[in-house]
């Protein structure tokens, strides 16, 4: 045994990139290439393999950490065992008592393996190219995973592509730098369509596979058969375990690390998903982000329940309802009563569903109803239109400009509506971003306007047409929708009184805008016309109570009466 240094290797022309995720703990046992951190810079994010087998015995970093070319991860002590995985053929060797002279050829011959991988050490340019995707054609290319310089492994992921049914990422079938690029985002992908150049290796997995296997077909005495079928076990496993395995079961994670690429790792902690009880179906076992949904899907539906739900479960418990101890969806063969006609849902709407129905289940939702008048701000906004037309002014004043103004002094009043759960704390924001829903051909999505307290009325009407243009048409990047402190769904120009709008989580409230009405409403002498703008609050109980939610939407109520109070 001997305690050996885990280093990063060169990661291309990064420097102090960030430990986001740890894979491995004090005590795993590890396999060569198998990788031990996720690290991330501000253009990409890979995973950090190990050069050596053995067992961790202490971790270096810590989540958080910056780390650089050279920076020890782990000390790891090796063993011959674990040294056999990385050279096999002495096994057989090691078990020879029947027939020692049979085996002292093989011997060679498995130690002569590595000599052919060493031959491409030189320096080699492969092209990488697209491999068969089955019946996908003309796929769009929506996300690039790798920069020029970057040190990619066998079967890292270069690009994710898109077709109209599904997404998937193209893996490299070389290691090595990437030297050249030939995709850029928007390009259309075919079966053999050049990817990118990789100076490297090609076969550098090869030799230790062919070693593996090469007890199987070698000629050796029936004794040395079971050690020939346990060797060839790790290589037979991840291609086997998916088809093996007829579903997820509970509590049942899946064995070894999880298969899965930077993106769709950082895509399951954003959801919480356990990787690791969830089914692979892409090539070698490899988790794809629709696995991912469709594990999120079962979950809420109550067809499967994770790990933690089972532990956490009543005894004797019955049905599946994602821990809430509710009867199983209901499986109807709705043919059977009439014609039919199956569509798949949109991209987005599988996105926004499973996200939709956490937070429904996981926030105890209120929501508070009242009105605004606002007569005289209509009255102004159609006055403000009228002179930007004389004046050939291309932003069109909306309401929903005035109704953002008024929710940041409205935050700025109460607070704690500016705020997100963070365990058993409260993060309060010091800067001021609004969501507000835009219902595009593909379904909802939520583009957030960066620091609205700091823009006027025409500034943010302006960005706000130039972002919904973008989600219309499906241009909008994953910046244009992060960082939202409070979210407004408007249903102003469709119709509707009140409704019960879902908050967006982390955020802690959402606003709904209803079809402003004229209204008859008494003065104080008589019964007057007036524009009623109908809101509805939803909040998080767990941080909001009653009261407050019953202030801020009349203090809402007053800002958009009277808009001269914004200035107070």
């Amino acid at each position: 045994m001997a305690l050996v240094d885990i280093k990063v290797p060169d990661i291309g022309d990064f420097d102090e990139v960030g430990v986001i995720e740890l894979l491995v703990a004090p005590g795993d046992k590890v396999r060569v290439e198998q990788s031990l951190i996720t690290v991330e810079s501000d253009k990409a994010s890979m995973e950090i393999p190990s050069d050596q087998a053995g067992t961790i015995k202490e971790l270096k970093v810590q989540l958080g950490d910056k780390v650089k070319q050279g920076t020890v991860i782990a000390v790891l002590e090796t063993e011959g065992a674990a040294a056999s995985e990385a050279k096999p053929a002495p096994a057989p060797t090691a078990q020879a008592p029947a027939a020692p002279e049979k085996e002292a050829s093989p011997a060679p011959a498995a130690a002569q393996a590595p000599a052919p991988a060493a031959a491409p050490a030189a320096a080699e340019m492969i092209e990488v190219r697209v491999p068969d995707i089955g019946d996908f054609a003309d796929v769009a290319v929506i996300e690039m995973l790798v920069a020029v310089g970057a040190t990619v492994t066998l079967e890292q992921s270069l690009i994710t592509v898109e077709s109209d049914k599904a997404s998937m990422e193209i893996p490299s079938s070389a290691e090595g730098v990437v030297k050249e690029i030939r995709v850029a985002i928007g390009d259309k992908l075919n079966k053999g369509d050049l990817v990118a150049i990789v100076e490297g290796q090609r076969e550098r997995s090869a030799a230790p596979a062919a070693q593996v296997q090469s007890p199987q077909v070698s000629p050796p005495a029936a004794a040395a058969a079971p050690q020939a079928a346990t060797a060839a076990a790790p290589v037979a496993a991840p291609a086997s375990a998916p088809a093996a395995q007829p579903a997820h079961q509970p509590g049942t994670p899946a064995p070894g690390l999880p298969h899965a690429s930077p993106s769709v790792r950082k895509f399951a902690r954003e959801l919480g998903v356990p990787l690791a009880e969830v089914k692979g179906s892409g090539p070698k076992g490899r988790i794809t982000q629709e696995d991912i949904q469709s594990f999120t899907r079962s979950v809420m539906s109550g067809s499967v329940q994770t790990q933690a739900q089972a532990a956490s479960a009543p005894k004797g418990a019955a049905g599946g309802g994602a821990g809430l101890d509710l009867l199983p969806w209901p499986k109807v063969d709705f043919a059977k009563f009439g014609p039919v006609e199956r569509k798949d849902l949109s991209r987005i709407k599988k996105l926004s569903g499973a996200n939709l129905s956490r937070n429904w289940v996981m926030i105890p939702h209120v929501t508070n109803n009242d009105e605004a008048d606002i007569t005289e701000l209509e009255a102004f906004r159609v006055q403000t239109n009228k002179e930007g037309e004389k004046a050939k002014s291309a932003v069109k004043v909306t309401m929903l400009a005035f109704v953002i103004k008024a929710v940041v002094a409205a935050l700025k009043k109460y607070p704690e509506f500016n705020a997100s759960l963070d365990g058993d704390a409260l993060v309060y924001k010091q800067y001021f971003h609004i969501g507000f829903a835009a219902d595009t051909p593909n379904g909802l999505v939520v583009p957030v306007l960066k620091d609205a307290d700091k823009k006027g009325i025409l500034q943010i009407s302006e960005e706000m047409g130039e972002l919904a243009k973008k989600a219309r048409d499906g241009k909008l990047s994953g910046a244009d929708m992060q960082g939202g402190c409070f979210t407004i769904s408007s249903l102003g120009g469709i119709g509707g009184t009140h409704f019960t709008p879902i908050i967006n989580a982390p955020e802690v409230a959402i606003l709904g805008l209803s079809r402003g009405a004229m209204k008859p409403v008494w003065d104080g002498k008589q019964f007057v016309p007036r524009l009623m703008l109908p809101l509805s609050l939803s909040y998080d109980h767990r941080v909001i109570d009653g009261a407050a939610a019953a202030r801020f939407n009349a203090f809402l109520g007053q800002v958009l009466a009277d808009y001269r109070r914004i200035v107070l």
